[in-house]
This record gives C-alpha cells, structure tokens and sequence, in this order.
C-alpha cells in the first residue's frame, strides 16, 4: 500500500463479539487491540484458456489491464502514456499506470492516495469514484471525477503522476457524472460532462453531454453551459445513458466520442464531429463505431460489454483507443468485471473507427509500431504466477482495501519479511473500512494462496474472495482450545452471511489457505503440513459475479482478519 498512510498512527484496534455485527462504527474500539495476525507471504496464479494462445513476433494480449480496470482514460506526455481507471469505493483510489508502448503497463501510483482527500463511509462498493479522465497540459498532469454519493465533480493534479496528487478541487456547479476536460490550440480550456438534459427527462436512462468553459487555473468553470448531444446520435430511439464524453480536435474537426447503451451488453461507443467546439455536432452515419452487442451470446470465449473508450495518438502519427470491456462465462457472468482493452483507431472519410459492426475484439493483435520487446505484459495480463512476499516497508501497488482506513491496520515493517494485519471489528458487509487487504481476481480460472501464522484467541484470520458488501466467501481459521478451526463463511445477498463448512485440525506451526476458482466453481482448501485438504468443492462462484451482485466492479482476493473479542 502506499507510503502515506505511513503516516497514520497505528491506533488501538476495535474488538468484536464471536458472532460479529456488520457495519461497526470506524474508530469504536475495544480496551485493548487485537493481537495481530502475520502473513508470511500471497500467491496468485491464473490459466486462462483465452490466455493460452501463442503471441506472434509483434503481437500483445488482450486485455492490456486484467481484472477490474474500468473506464479506461488516457493521455500523452513526456515520451510516455499514462492511463487511469475506476476504483469506486475501494482505496487508494483511481491507480495511474505508465507505459512507453501502450501495450506494456506499470502501476506508478494512485489520484487518490492520502485518506484525507476522499471518504466513501457508508457507501456502497460500487459507489465512490467513477470514471476518472486524465489529461497532460503545460506540465501538470489533471484527474477530473466524479465522487459519487461523497461530494460529486472534482479535479486532482500533480507535476508528477507518481504523486503526490493534490486534495480535490470540487466543481459544485458541474452536476452528472464522467467530466472530462479539452485543452484547445487556442488556450480555451473546456469542462464537459453527462448530466440531466436542458429539457424534461423523457425516459429512463435519457442522459445530455454539457460543455462549460473552465479556469484550469483556479479550477472554476465559467460563462454559459451547453447542451451538446441530448440523448444520444439517435434520440428518436431513447437511446440511454449518453456518458463519458471526450473531445478531440484533428485536421480543424471537433470530434465528441461518447458511451452509450449503459455498461451492459447494450454498450457502445459512437462519435460525432463539428468545425466549432460548441457545435452543432453530426452523428457518424455509421454509429457505433465499437460494439459488441450485435454478436452471437454463446461465441466462444466471448468479450461483452465493450465501450466506454478514449483515444491516444502515438509518435508514428496512429491512433489508438482504450476502452472496458468484460470476459464471460455462462453467457452473462463474469467475476473479473470490466477490464481495459486496446485496439487500433482506423480513419474512414474523416471518421475514426475502433472496430466495424460484427468483427469480434482480438485476443490477440499486431501492436503498436514502437511496441517493445519481449511481449510477456505480466503480471498485468496473460497466464502467470505472481507472488508477494511482503519483503519491502513500502507494500506493493495494486493492492487496495474497502473504503479509507481511519487506523493504519496493515504493516509492512514491524516484523520485516510479513504483512501484519492489527484486526479490526468489521466484518465484510460492513459500510467502512475493515481489515482485508484486497487484490483483483484477474482470471477466469485461477488459483490464490496465502501463508499465516494461525491467528492468537479471539481472532479469525484467512483469505478472502469478495465482490461487493453482500457476496463474499470467506476462508479463514481461529483457535478452538488447543487445535484450530478451519470454516468458510458465505454471504450472497441481504441478511446474515452463513457458515458452509467447519474442520477442526491441530494447530500447525504455519496455516496455507487456498482459493482455486474455474469459472463458477470455486474451491477453498487448507494446509496445515499434511497436503492441501479441501473443506469445500465446486461452491457456487458466480455470486462473485458481476452481474449477480450488481453494481460496477470485480472479485478481489486477499488476506482479511477480523477481531472476534466481545465488546469491552
């Protein structure tokens, strides 16, 4: 995790009866901390079948960022891209990735890194913020988002995209959600966003793009705001959710790129064009210009979902977009969420096209000219195995918890070599932040593990699988007397989540807990030094599925211990 929440004291941490309640209040502590719980090392390795397929010389894999990397923006800067996604309410929040090909991709720090510039509190997992647009001008790297349900539109900046990022600098008067901004040759700096249209709501879903002017200096949008597109390129058809608005200028054109159909299998992606920034803007005749809904559902290895793009232009004058799309199983499920995808941009008569009407997004594809060699992008796609062996002060990137630590309950110094985790009270369904530390599912078919030191009395320790608030499992162990309990705790859906299976063991010197996933079958087993020994087979993966538990993220993984006490 990152160095600043260092900073954070490492505060007391609050007990919980043995039968814990969800959503203890952040901060109420027992008399005494938890002892904590020493994990000594996670493994996670994914077999994907669509994975499987050789890379010919020049060729990458997609997609570039597995597991939940959503709406996808991108920008140029210095030689170099630079590439941000949605977290919603997990933290740190809305990672920066760098890569000098497009194809290649490393994770150099994240918008939203200090807990005191957001708090998603009593949120929802996939509330917080949404689809983040990255832009470079003048030498400042600008985020402009949405903190849904926390404070709405702001923007962060930073000289550098590794951080440190600015505290937010809120855009009261910008409402809806995806802003994003365009820098013109002129100096005009312009806002634009999806929000409710000029006119009546018509119907669910109708949703208008606005254009403000904005003092990029002071962050205060300015003079009249405008309507650009209402409803979508054929408001005739009620056509829903018109959002993720970005401008590009080409050859004295005004191109508008937009999402439309909703983040289903309905997405899309559809562009419009003008002379003059404030329109009017005409609709390509041959909209969308990347979809996939009009494909065969039961395709092999399909991908779905697919839009919500942003387009780059690369140093040999080509054009490339970014966009989410899923990976399914069973027709609509999919645990690993919404992912980033890369393709080329074509021009046709003054129109860019990311991808004709029927052809089905590549697995695998040429790359980029400059692309670089060899053309393994592990650990960000493809099969591999990665493991951590919480050997450094600083934890790695790419791990996240649920909602903003209030207490610095993770450490990566105290007993070097281990992550230590000081047990909080809250259980997974809690609406605050709880002591799991949480890292994208990224395949189909995997396998994760973790090694620890069985927990002290009164504290369960594990590994968890968790998608949201109510759809989790949760492998874990506490003290039975002198032997161990093993147990896996489910909760799919409202209510109280319900233990599917015990084991007593002898307590081993060190505990390994396993979590394999084959599309909707999960497996969760143990090792106390006689081999892996299953406690349950084939459950049910697919309420970590996206599309069961609703909402807009993906399963993660990871090490979660929770302070079992009773209250004192």
């Amino acid at each position: 995790m990152l160095a600043a929440l260092a900073a954070l004291a490492l505060a007391a941490c609050s007990g919980q009866p043995s039968t814990p309640a969800a959503g203890q209040a952040a901060g109420e502590a027992s008399a005494d901390p938890a002892p904590p719980v020493h994990f000594d090392w996670f493994e996670y390795t994914g077999r994907d079948a669509a994975f499987e397929e050789p890379l010919p010389e020049g060729h990458f894999r997609n997609p570039i960022l597995a597991g939940f990397h959503s709406d996808p923006s991108i920008t140029a800067a210095n030689g170099k891209f630079y590439l941000v996604a949605s977290t919603f309410s997990f933290f740190p929040g809305i990672p920066v990735f760098e890569s000098e090909d497009l194809v290649h991709w490393t994770q150099v720090g994240n918008a939203i890194h200090r807990p005191g510039q957001l708090d998603f509190d009593g949120l929802g997992m996939s509330r917080g913020v949404f689809a983040p647009a990255i832009e470079y001008h003048d030498g400042t790297f600008y985020v402009v988002n949405t903190s849904v349900d926390a404070g709405g539109n702001f923007m962060v900046t930073a000289k550098d995209p590794a951080g440190p990022w600015s505290d937010p600098i809120w855009l009261p008067t910008i409402g809806g959600i995806d802003p994003s901004l365009f820098f013109d040759d002129d100096g005009k700096v312009y806002i634009l966003n999806n929000d409710e249209p000029e006119v009546p709501v018509r119907y669910d879903g109708h949703r208008a793009i606005w254009l403000q002017e904005i003092d990029i200096a002071s962050g205060k949008p300015f003079g009249p705001r405008k309507v650009l597109i209402d409803g979508g390129v054929k408001p005739e058809e009620n056509p829903i959710w018109i959002e993720g608005p970005h401008i590009y200028k080409v050859d004295g054109w005004y191109y508008l790129s937009d999402a439309e159909g909703g983040t289903g299998p309905q997405h899309s992606q559809v562009v419009l064009r003008s002379r003059d920034v404030w329109g009017p803007y005409e609709p390509y005749e041959h909209n969308p210009i990347l979809t996939q809904r009009d494909l065969d559902p039961d395709r092999p290895l399909p991908v779905t979902n697919a839009g919500h793009a942003d387009m780059v232009q690369g140093p040999d004058g080509t054009w490339w977009a970014t966009f989410l799309a899923s990976r399914n199983y069973g027709r609509d499920h999919y645990n690993t969420g919404r992912e980033t995808f890369l393709l080329p941009v074509t021009w046709k008569d003054g129109w860019p096209v990311i991808l004709p009407r029927g052809e089905k997004i590549p697995y695998v594809l040429p790359g980029p000219s400059w692309m670089k060699t060899p053309a393994d992008q592990a650990p960000m796609t493809g099969n591999f195995t990665w493991r951590d062996e919480f050997d450094v002060v600083e934890l790695g990137k790419g791990w996240m918890t649920p909602r903003v630590p209030k207490t610095q309950w993770y450490d990566g110094s105290s007993r070097p070599g281990w992550l230590t985790i000081h047990p909080l009270r809250e259980r997974l369904d809690a609406k605050v932040n709880m002591s799991f530390y949480a890292r994208r599912q990224q395949h189909l078919v995997f396998e994760a593990s973790t090694a620890l030191e069985p927990p002290a009395p009164g504290v369960a320790a594990g590994l968890a699988a968790f998608q949201g608030d109510d759809h989790w499992y949760f492998l874990g162990a506490r003290r039975d007397g002198d032997r161990l309990e093993v147990f896996l705790e489910k909760k799919a859906g409202e209510g109280d989540p319900e233990v599917v299976a015990t084991q007593s063991i002898a307590a081993p010197g060190q505990l390994v807990l396993h979590i394999e996933g084959d599309e909707g079958r999960y497996g969760f087993g143990f090792d106390g030094g006689e081999g892996v020994q299953w406690l349950v087979r084939d459950a049910d993966g697919t309420i970590l599925s996206t599309d069961v538990a609703g909402g807009f993220i993906g399963a993660t993984l990871g090490p979660y211990a929770r302070d079992e006490r009773a209250a004192q």
